[in-house]
């Protein structure tokens, strides 16, 4: 009920309607980003180079024209902003990779899966047991990546292994968002994404190479628009609606992005969902919610 009625303030503000559609806009348009991933004549991991490369000029742009510095930010905190950019380029590389292997809509749910490893992770550092709507969840998780997992194999091994790939993807940013939860406090969003994209991108190029990835798109087309509907449009209408909404609505909105994900699949490559992958998906999205709306106390 306290959740309902802070909802409803803040719908209830002149622009509380227009902050809940950049929330949902900005999950969209992050659903799209696999489409324009597959599209693209590059590897998988020199697009997500791509995506954040391009985007890094206007992200300055933004960090400059909102007031956030970029200079100044002490030592030691910009060595955490590098450790966690490293797994943030590692996150992009393994879901980059596990979305030309699985169907979209496993992709979307495995890579966001970030919240599900921080609710196991709070259990871990609080040395408890999960209780009631925790331990729901949990249960949920687990039925879900099994359900969708089990029919995964059933397609093939390959599709299996992207899911894996996904997953792994999803551990990576909840590493990322563990290693930078300090600097958040110090460092505007704008800034913070700027520094992110400095300390990942060389990561991300050494990666492709290293796999021997042709970098250098023929087509710029799909490339162009996964950095502007990803990494510009997505990221900046999070940016600016995410602090004005509890963690049940933001766990709701998520939803959009494996809804829009699975008809992109069943539209555009013909992925095709029984029953139980949808039961599969209610159970794993259930539990990205309720990921959100719970966390264990800890020190």
């Amino acid at each position: 009920m306290e959740n309902e009625g802070g909802i409803q303030a803040e719908l209830s503000r002149p622009r509380g309607w227009l902050f809940l559609l950049a929330l949902l806009a900005g999950n969209v348009a992050l659903a799209m980003g696999p489409w324009f991933v597959r599209l693209a004549d590059t590897g998988p991991v020199s697009a997500a180079f791509w995506r954040l490369f391009l985007a890094l000029p206007f992200l300055a742009l933004l960090a400059r024209g909102t007031g956030q510095a970029l200079s100044g930010i002490p030592r030691k905190t910009l060595i955490f902003v590098a450790i966690g950019s490293t797994a943030f380029a590692m996150d992009l590389a393994t879901w980059h990779i596990g979305i030309g292997m699985t169907r979209l809509s496993n992709a979307t749910l495995f890579g966001n899966a970030g919240s599900i490893v921080l609710l196991f992770w709070g259990f871990i550092l609080a040395r408890s047991l999960p209780r009631g709507l925790e331990a729901l969840a949990i249960v949920f998780a687990l039925g879900g990546a099994a359900i969708l997992m089990g029919r995964s194999l059933e397609i093939s091994t390959e599709t299996l292994i992207g899911d894996l790939f996904c997953l792994a993807a999803g551990l990576m940013y909840a590493i990322y968002l563990l290693t930078l939860q300090d600097a958040r406090k110090g460092i505007g969003a704008w800034s913070l994404l700027v520094w992110v994209s400095v300390f990942a991108c060389p990561v991300l190029l050494a990666l492709a190479l290293l796999l021997g990835e042709p970098v250098w798109p023929t087509d710029w087309t799909p490339i162009l628009v996964l950095f502007v509907s990803s990494q510009l449009i997505g990221q900046g209408l999070l940016v600016f609606s995410l602090r004005h909404f509890p963690p049940l609505v933001i766990g709701l909105a998520l939803l959009t992005q494996p809804a829009v994900a699975a008809l992109i699949g069943y539209q555009v490559f013909g992925e095709v969902l029984l029953p139980l992958d949808i039961l599969g998906m209610v159970l794993l999205g259930s539990a990205l919610v309720l990921a959100r709306q719970t966390r264990p106390r800890v020190r």
